[in-house]
């Protein structure tokens, strides 16, 4: 949060940023000296959404900054600033553009960030005064964010299926939570088959871990993240392209922790379970084999039609126990399906949800906050694609086709008629830097949830 200061300690010394557009850039331009507007025009300053320019007084010192700004999208009209202008206190001007301060101040803090942690910070990142309210509400999201992006970036050998129940564990002694886990062969004990089934190749024992948090007479809400610490895809091997980044396969357990953090520290009214199932899915004599046949949970046996598929397959067990609690909701997060990319690109995570109304407030909630979601269907028809000739179902099928919906239709199975779920198919991930969107592990979803639990829990 360094990049973020409290404007009352800050302002006093700080430099103000006024953001334009061609629109307002005249406007703009009236109001400083002339030797600076010549400084504008000499330098060919256009106002053009991204560019900035330092001005100065006679005596040369940087007294203002202009910044060119596109006001449809405040979120990342700062959000290239803290790590291109020199290192100062800055502050947003009265005269700017832009109708939402907070929201600019939160892509300026999202693009201050850095992944330093194995290699020295490329630089300070300059820093923006903001209210003491404002502050306030953005601390938890940045810092909520930054955990997402620190996890996934982590590499595996550093964020295995302990180093996720570490996370979790720091989380439950921070916040007064409970938190216990099933390891190894425990997960065939407490009837976590499937769980077991996808990490018990890999020389790191698979686990479940729970954290419970809140008053008993709250209403329940299950909060669920895939935790695939790395995936070759187990014995139908990814490519070499296929597994390269396959370390950002529990952004899912990421987003979890980061939610349930955030609720916690809100102090929402909620009985609070996260489960995150964190394993890798890796290659030996025990791993799991195209064909075989496991008994979940649930008491479904699915027939195991590619052992890649096996984000659903920890997923499943994790909905059925969270489904014995009877939460008044579930959500879970995952980095399931390629075909969701296919649909939607990398920016957009696909929902999917079995109540119409919980969707649209959740869309809406996105809309809100700039963190969208774009909702697929749940078309039911498409339960054929996982028929098994010998298995109540298959993980997944030989069509191509739908592959985002069929994901999400195998989840529901999962799911008791009438309890309302909502799950998040998201990239987790930025294939490249953008302002304030860092190359790397992403939130995406996150303050969307967020938003929509506050305006669904606050008392």
């Amino acid at each position: 949060m360094s990049a973020l200061i409290e404007r009352q300690s800050g302002a006093r010394h700080s430099i103000a940023i006024e953001t334009t557009d061609a629109a307002h850039y005249a406007a703009t331009r009236r109001r400083l000296s002339a030797a600076q507007r010549r400084w504008l025009s000499d330098s060919g300053f256009a106002a053009t959404a991204g560019s900035f320019a330092l001005l100065s007084d006679p005596a040369g010192k940087l007294v203002r900054v202009l910044a060119g700004v596109d006001p449809r999208d405040p979120l990342s009209a700062l959000a290239a600033l803290p790590c291109s202008l020199p290192e100062a206190n800055y502050h947003l001007a009265a005269e700017s553009v832009l109708t939402d301060p907070a929201l600019a101040a939160l892509g300026w803090a999202l693009g201050a960030y850095q992944f330093n942690r194995y290699r020295q910070p490329k630089r300070a990142p300059a820093r923006l005064a903001v209210t003491a309210a404002e502050l306030q509400q953005l601390a938890p999201l940045v810092e909520a964010t930054a955990q997402v992006r620190d996890l996934v970036n982590t590499p595996t050998e550093e964020m295995g299926p302990r180093h996720l129940a570490d996370a979790i564990k720091q989380l439950g002694k921070t916040h007064k939570a409970k938190v216990r886990e099933w390891v190894g062969d425990d997960l065939l004990k407490a009837n976590f088959p499937t769980i077991h089934a996808v990490g018990r190749a890999s020389h790191r024992a698979p686990r479940l871990i729970e954290l419970s948090w809140g008053k008993a007479d709250d209403p329940k809400l299950v909060v669920i993240g895939k935790g695939v610490c790395f995936d070759t895809g187990g014995l139908d091997l990814k490519s070499s392209d296929g597994m390269r980044w396959m370390k950002k396969d529990m952004g899912g357990a990421a987003h979890a922790i980061a939610l349930a953090g955030l609720i916690m520290q809100a102090k929402l009214p909620v009985r609070l379970t996260l489960l995150v199932p964190a394993v890798e899915n890796s290659v030996a004599g025990n791993a799991m084999r195209p064909g075989e046949v496991i008994t979940t949970r649930a008491g479904h046996t699915v027939e195991i039609d590619n052992t890649d598929a096996e984000g659903r397959l920890v997923l499943c067990d994790a909905l059925a126990y969270g489904a014995e609690q009877q939460p008044e909701l579930m959500v879970d997060f995952a980095t399931l399906t390629g075909a969701a990319r296919v649909a939607l690109g990398p920016d957009l995570p696909a929902l999917f949800a079995n109540d119409d109304g919980i969707a649209a407030a959740l869309l809406a909630a996105g809309r809100t906050v700039n963190d969208p979601l774009w909702q697929l269907p749940l078309w039911r028809p498409y339960r054929r694609m996982l028929d098994s000739y010998l298995a109540d179902f298959a993980n997944a099928g030989a069509s191509r086709h739908a592959g985002a919906i069929t994901a999400a239709l195998y989840l529901e199975r999962f799911v008791p008629d009438g309890m309302p779920w909502m799950h998040l198919d998201t990239y987790a991930w930025n294939d490249a830097d953008r302002p304030g969107r860092p190359r790397g592990g992403e939130a995406m979803g996150l303050r969307a949830v967020f938003a929509f639990l506050q305006n669904r829990y606050t008392r």
